[in-house]
């Protein structure tokens, strides 16, 4: 075989090996960070770090909720104590006749609106609120660490007053 015939067939194998190390690369993308987190996630478990033995246990008792992120930045959460739709108390909507147990039964329901933006070099989602349960934390700003393990979201609080908190969510 002459060298030319040679380089012509040393040139060949280079870009078959190399269209096919695209296709395969093509086929193997990962999806965004944005796509990964978009959807209704179900919690799993809710925990609190010790900080005197450094490990976590479930958060008082047990808690039960959503999270949704959809792809135009919004997102949404409600959460609640474990078995919160089960009770026989009846709330009126729109009324000022609530009864006083009625009312103290409504604050375990935690529940928010905001638009989110993604951080994916520090693995940080930030939540501009833009309503709230609480009248107090209308329009705050808060940012939670996110990990994605397996199908499993992790949302860590990184504000100072929750950071002890660890929130584990699956894909509904």
């Amino acid at each position: 075989m002459s060298a030319f015939h040679r380089l012509v067939y040393l040139l060949t194998i280079i870009i078959i090996s190399s269209s096919c190390g695209l296709k395969s690369a093509e086929n193997t993308l990962e999806p965004s960070e944005k796509e990964k987190i978009t959807g209704l996630w179900s919690l799993y478990l809710m925990e609190k770090n010790d900080s005197l033995t450094g490990t976590w246990n479930e958060w008082k008792g047990g808690m039960q909720g959503y999270i949704l992120y959809d792809d135009s930045e919004n997102m949404s959460l409600h959460l609640t104590k474990k078995g919160y739709q089960d009770t026989d108390l009846e709330f009126p909507n729109f009324v000022d006749t609530i009864p006083l147990e009625a009312l103290k039964y409504l604050t375990n329901s935690y529940v928010y609106f905001a638009k989110y933006s993604l951080d994916t070099v520090n693995h940080i989602v930030t939540h501009a609120r833009i309503s709230h349960s609480n009248p107090a934390e209308w329009n705050d700003v808060v940012e939670r660490r996110y990990l994605f393990i397996g199908d499993t979201l992790v949302l860590a609080p990184v504000e100072a007053k929750n950071s002890a908190l660890r929130l584990k969510w699956v894909r509904h």
